[in-house]
């Protein structure tokens, strides 16, 4: 039976296939390193433990029967090995009586290969798997800051050291893939090796100084199987030699054959090779663009705000566009995992270069169908042509006859300034910070959902103001409160429109009242949402840029738990600590209303009577003092001076105040009946009498 080994012609490219393949090669690395770790620990036993040695030994005939029940993902259940190994533990059983063995033998014959095998070879695949996973990464990063390069902005000498430093990286990677695939595709022969010498050293060691054992390991068929087995040995490290000779050469020949693939894009000085324009198959890495989009309020419908680009490894297949992750082939351990991306069967589907903003060797698919369009970047130019034709000539074959292209609308921005960045808030509160990545609008409404500004809740409100307000973006938050939650949550909404280029803002009249909080389209003067004031938790302006501000709103779907909090940023032309303040006064009032509603029938009527009661007994008080001040300053003589003070019809009494609004509560019923019965004579004083031993006494309580 053949020995499986990495083909050595796939490190450099590195597909999801050969990972896997690689995977299945660590895992028998890994089980191979653990058995061996056994067959040490064994002997090693049988070294420190003389008295033991009985015990010892049956041990390790059991661990050699344990082989075959081992699960390596590369050792067929019937292998030479396999047996080998459990006939070497059928002469260990006899072996287990004998009670003396000399260590310097079994240091030499056994554990010197064993150790030898674990230290050199095991350790050099556990280090070797270590380099390829840096060489791996640094390859992927080199390969992504290559790849963002931009085409108009990065000059050309910061292409040329991008482009030598994935040189390097990709060289790095090549020959440390190509030493790790073949010493994992030497340790297949090394294991017949290593983990025979041992147990051989170990039973010419028992014949060698075990005279009282002669009768257990003397035998004639022993000694031909030892010799079977020694030759046997012999013939597979030739075999070793002879491959390793072999795969050096391979190495340095598929290193020539690869120099000019390690630059992504060739070099000026190297030979031009034309794209194939007439595959009808192909496989490769591309970068594909995944992107977010926001929802604007109105009409402005779905925006473009944040673009990601993921490393794939598509491939075509049965007039399929397929793509797969890294990690896909070996998480299902098939070849033939992948995930559909385009159908090129379907009428109307056309490949083509687009024009990215940032981006080189850009081409897009076109769905008419599915109202899609994909987005890929190539490495190079040959290699994105290579892919625009065949995904046509796979698209020619399937039998459809192409038009013309759809007319694909690109999403373009107006330019605006952006605001300062920074934070503020009038509450006090604090509360930890903890942001998520996912954008959310609740501002999306629909044409037919079209709201009449004159509603009755607007119209009847005791308070109202109306601002001018641009939206900047929403972020769902973890609480619904703080300061620095606030802050932060303008910080990212910010940072995230100036990396993405987005400075189109949405500009709303934000309607404030003391029923509810409403964000109005100022052209068709409908409403694009409406917030209930009990579902807004926190506001919050900014203190250095006082033209930001935001607030934070719960929302509970239907059939959740708990609720959701979202942070919405706004733009305004005034100072936003008057909003705030707006909001502010708006929630204080429904607030207020909101317990004036809860009180019983008539409490609320009858405290606003006794309100009314004390503020006429303050008037009261206030003209008492100011009438004895006018009689204290008359000129003794001057009785005259008493005609301009109010007198009662029959001119004896000094009249302090009117009772006409006591009586009107009184008769109204608004006042039930004071504690205190007010008259029209406690209300006067004599004109005659001394002034000085009238008591004016503090307003009393009712």
């Amino acid at each position: 039976m053949g020995i499986e080994k990495l083909h050595l012609e796939d490190a450099l490219e590195d597909s999801p296939q050969t990972r896997s393949l690689l995977s299945v090669f660590e895992k028998d690395a890994i089980a191979l390193k653990k058995y061996t770790v056994g067959l040490h620990n064994c002997c090693q036993r049988i070294m420190k433990a003389q008295n033991e040695l009985c015990a010892a030994t049956q041990s390790l005939s059991q661990h050699l029967r344990d082989f075959e029940i081992q699960k390596f993902p590369l050792e067929s259940d019937d292998s030479v090995l396999s047996s080998t190994l459990k006939q070497f533990s059928s002469y260990l059983d006899d072996v287990s009586s004998i009670q003396q063995v000399l260590s310097a033998q079994f240091s030499e014959t056994m554990m010197y290969p064993l150790s030898r095998f674990l230290q050199a070879d095991l350790e050099e695949i556990t280090t070797l798997c270590e380099m390829f996973q840096i060489a791996s990464n640094e390859h992927d990063s080199a390969m992504s800051r290559y790849m963002r390069l931009h085409k108009r902005k990065d000059s050309e000498r910061q292409k040329s050291e991008y482009n030598e430093e994935l040189y390097l990286m990709r060289k790095k990677f090549h020959q440390t893939s190509l030493h790790y695939y073949s010493s994992l595709n030497a340790l297949q022969y090394k294991r017949k090796c290593s983990l025979l010498e041992p147990v051989m050293g170990y039973l010419h060691a028992q014949r060698a100084f075990f005279q009282m054992g002669q009768d257990a390991v003397g035998k004639k068929e022993i000694e031909d199987f030892l010799n079977n087995i020694s030759t046997s040995v012999q013939g597979v490290q030739q075999d070793l030699q002879t491959e390793t000779k072999k795969t050096v050469e391979h190495i340095d020949t598929l290193e020539k054959q690869s120099a000019h693939m390690y630059h992504a894009e060739p070099m000026v000085d190297m030979p031009y090779i034309p794209p194939n324009t007439s595959l009808t198959q192909k496989a490769g890495y591309l970068y594909l663009r995944r992107g977010k989009h926001l929802h604007m309020p109105g009409p402005i419908g779905k925006q473009l705000i944040a673009t990601k680009w993921e490393r794939c490894f598509f491939f075509t297949v049965g007039g399929n566009l397929m793509s797969q992750s890294r990690d896909e082939v070996v998480a299902t351990n098939t070849r033939l995992a992948g995930s559909l991306v385009l159908d090129l069967n379907e009428p109307g589907v056309l490949a083509e270069p687009h024009e990215s903003d940032d981006r080189r060797f850009v081409f897009q698919v076109i769905s008419p169908k599915s109202k899609r369009n994909t987005v890929l970047q190539a490495e190079n130019e040959r290699d994105k042509d290579e892919w625009i034709c065949t995904l046509n000539n796979i698209v020619r074959e399937s039998g459809y006859i192409k038009g013309k292209s759809p007319q694909v609308k690109e999403r373009t921005s107006s330019s605006s300034s952006l605001t300062k960045q920074g934070s503020g808030s009038i509450s006090p509160d604090q509360a930890s910070l903890s942001s998520s990545e996912a954008r959310i609008n609740p501002f999306d409404q629909s044409a037919n959902e079209v709201l009449d500004t004159l509603d009755s809740a607007i119209d009847t409100a005791t308070y109202v103001e109306s601002f001018v307000v641009r939206f900047l973006g929403s972020m769902e938050v973890t609480t619904d409160r703080g300061d620095k939650l606030v802050h932060e949550t303008m910080r990212q909404i910010m940072a995230a429109r100036a990396i993405h280029n987005v400075f189109k803002m949405t500009e709303s009249r934000l309607v404030v009242s003391s029923e509810c909080m409403r964000l109005i389209d100022p052209s068709t003067n409908t409403v694009r949402t409406q917030f209930a004031l009990a579902d807004i938790s926190f506001w919050a302006a900014h203190p250095e840029n006082t033209r930001l501000f935001a607030f934070i709103t719960r929302t509970k779907p239907p059939g959740a738990n708990q609720s959701t909090f979202s942070c919405h940023v706004f733009e305004c032309n005034i100072s936003a600590e008057e909003i705030c303040q707006a909001i502010g006064t708006a929630t204080k009032l429904a607030f207020q209303a909101l317990m004036q509603r809860k009180l019983p029938p008539g409490v609320g009527k009858e405290k606003k009577a006794h309100e009314k009661v004390q503020q006429v007994k303050t008037r009261e008080k206030n003209l008492l003092m100011q009438n004895i001040q006018q009689l204290e300053d008359a000129p003794e003589g001057e009785e005259g001076n008493l005609h301009n003070l109010p007198l009662s019809p029959d001119g004896k009494y000094l009249v302090l105040t009117a009772t006409d609004e006591l009586d009107d509560l009184i008769e109204s019923g608004d006042l039930a009946q004071p504690m205190e019965k007010l008259t029209v004579e406690s209300m006067q004083l004599p004109i005659s009498g001394d002034l000085d031993n009238v008591d004016v006494e503090p307003e009393s309580e009712a």
